[in-house]
């Protein structure tokens, strides 16, 4: 769109912001947080106080945040990417000197109120970034090698940062998400397809390295992937986890065991039950029926994404837009292949559902984002 083309367009501005919000979009996340009060409810064996009533309290929080940055125009929250990038990699590198260690890992500051996760919010300001770097860069010089190292450099930079922590889980997500905006922006299919094909090569190479003189991992190494492959070799050690949330998930049935009835996590079967393998109490006491349900949910907000992206004339908003909700597909489907034993146990959390307070802000601070880009998009005057 032209400048002379926007000028005649109307954006709503003042309190009538508020009526174009994204309002089926409100209501998703609403539903899904609950869903999550719910569950830690029940994981908590009927204590409102354990997890469920600080997670509402983070909710409205998280409410008041995305409202907030909804309002703030778009063309302002371009302008401010490149310095929220920056920010947060110096907040990574105080994780390196200040950030607090908790079973064996460096992954937050302590800021007094709370404890802050520096690489979630990288979550999304990497996305905010590489969005206003794509709306500034010339579309013709999408694919050209230079302008392709560039944003691969913004990638790798956070990514080494989170790998020191270290957390390979949220180092993945990072990478995944980065590469999907360079993806979502129209980077040529040929450098996707040299990538993919050199990490089936590197695969194959491992595999076939192991036993030999030139083996490529360690035997410890190779011991773990057996376990992901199969958790019976180890049920008591590395394999646990996923064994018992396994049994959770085949003994909830179609309809499952009954709210608060969960054997596995009623009877602290089922570690991590509040956090990352939540899914699991809530597919044992609610069946495939609750989990589908909460997976409609899910994919229903990715809908309402993807439709305001595609409906807005405005490059960086609509990038922005499709990053956010490629994210957000991530967090929920590696946490599901994660508890489901189709991918391994990398420690990322269920979006909305599971307790954390670092996950559940940055998540909304995303969808005031995702807001701001649908009220702010052009509209015809008149």
């Amino acid at each position: 769109m032209s400048y002379l083309e926007y000028q005649h367009r109307s954006i709503p501005t003042g309190a009538s912001k508020m009526l174009y919000m994204n309002w089926p979009l409100v209501l998703l996340l609403t539903a899904i947080a609950s869903v999550g009060f719910l569950m830690l409810y029940s994981v908590a064996g009927g204590n409102l106080n354990t997890w469920a009533e600080p997670q509402m309290k983070r909710f409205a929080l998280g409410l008041f945040l995305m409202f907030s940055i909804a309002l703030i125009p778009i063309w302002f929250l371009r302008n401010i990417a490149g310095v929220a990038y920056a920010a947060c990699v110096l907040l990574l590198l105080g994780v390196e000197f200040f950030g607090d260690v908790r079973q064996g890992a460096q992954r937050w500051i302590d800021l007094g109120f709370m404890r802050l996760q520096p690489s979630e919010l990288m979550k999304i300001t990497l996305v905010m970034f590489l969005a206003a770097y794509y709306d500034w860069l010339d579309i013709k010089k999408t694919s050209r090698p230079f302008w392709v190292l560039i944003p691969l450099l913004i990638i790798a930079l956070p990514v080494y940062l989170t790998l020191r922590q270290p957390d390979l889980g949220t180092a993945l997500l990072l990478v995944f998400g980065g590469t999907g905006v360079m993806f979502i922006a129209g980077v040529s299919w040929w450098y996707f397809g040299v990538v993919i094909g050199g990490a089936v090569a590197l695969v194959t190479a491992v595999f076939q390295s192991r036993g030999t003189e030139w083996q490529l991992l360690k035997d410890y190494q190779f011991r773990r992937i057996d376990t992901f492959l199969d958790p019976s070799t180890d049920p008591l050690g590395s394999g646990y986890h996923i064994t018992q949330s396994k049994i959770a998930l085949g003994s909830g049935g179609w309809t499952g065991r009954g709210f608060m009835q969960g054997t596995q996590s009623r009877l602290n079967f089922l570690p991590e039950k509040h956090t990352d393998f939540i899914f699991t109490t809530l597919a044992e006491e609610f069946g495939f029926v609750g989990a589908f349900s909460l997976l409609v949910l899910y994919l229903l907000v990715l809908v309402f994404c993807i439709i305001s992206a595609i409906t807005n004339q405005n490059r960086f908003a609509s990038i922005l837009t499709l990053g956010i909700a490629l994210t957000f597909f991530l967090f929920f489907a590696v946490n599901m292949s994660m508890v489901m034993g189709l991918a391994p146990v990398v420690g990322v959390p269920l979006p909305l559902v599971s307790y954390g307070g670092s996950a559940m802000l940055v998540l909304m601070l995303a969808f005031g984002l995702v807001q701001s880009a649908h009220i702010h998009r052009p509209r015809q005057s008149g």
